[in-house]
């Protein structure tokens, strides 16, 4: 049974990364602004999201110490795309101290630490999530995390792998209990979810184009069930 799940996982990946060619995510030029980055989408697009940091980084902002002292009102005013602003700066501000007096501002710092470990700290702060610590986790750190999200639930849902209401350790567990640990399939695999959960596998499926059906075999598309 896992062998088989792990070669319909892997023919997922496969059927996605064919059709859609390798995502290259996360879009960032440093850790720390994919860190920030991870912060800023929550609940919102990433057009949305790369807004405010252009916004931050226009502003000379995009620094973890200048975050860590800066008036939560100030982040707030450069965060104002993102939406949900004023709660999104102040975690930000939480963070970048965290990220300051706990790990030197040094990425390298922060991925040398056990990922559980790190996974519980980055928990503790207030307003980061699940999604949120372990795409910082994978994207900015490099560890062999696997993110889920909604995307997630609705495709794998749809397919049978997962319940409809799967909570997100369960929905993790899909993934992390039949696949090797491996940072970039990890990556990728989930930037290939989220495109398709963006562009094909909506709320109202586009069923005919979707490059998972043509798999066939145990894999059967439950269509708009979830």
């Amino acid at each position: 049974m896992a062998a088989a799940l792990k070669n319909d996982l892997l023919a997922i990946y496969g059927a996605l990364s064919a059709a859609f060619g390798h995502r290259h995510w996360w879009p960032a030029e440093t850790p720390f602004e994919t860190m920030i980055g991870a912060i800023l989408t929550q609940n919102v697009s990433w057009t949305n999201a790369a807004q405010a940091i252009r916004n931050l980084e226009n502003a000379g902002m995009l620094d973890p110490n200048l975050l860590a002292a800066a008036d939560a009102g100030e982040i707030a005013r450069l965060i104002v795309p993102s939406r949900f602003y004023n709660q999104k700066a102040g975690r930000i501000r939480e963070f970048a101290r965290v990220y300051a007096a706990e790990f030197q501002a040094d990425p390298a710092v922060m991925a040398a630490v056990e990922t559980g470990t790190l996974r519980e700290r980055l928990l503790a702060i207030k307003g980061l999530g699940k999604e949120t610590v372990d795409s910082i986790l994978l994207y900015a750190c490099g560890k062999p995390v696997f993110v889920v999200d909604a995307y997630t639930r609705r495709i794998f849902s749809r397919y049978g792998l997962i319940p409809d209401d799967a909570p997100y350790d369960r929905m993790q567990r899909l993934f992390t209990e039949n696949l090797a640990p491996d940072v970039e399939l990890f990556n990728d695999y989930h930037a290939q979810i989220v495109y398709l959960g963006n562009t094909i596998c909506r709320k109202s499926p586009l069923c005919d184009r979707c490059p998972i059906r043509v798999l066939g075999g145990a894999l059967r598309c439950a269509g708009a069930r979830a």
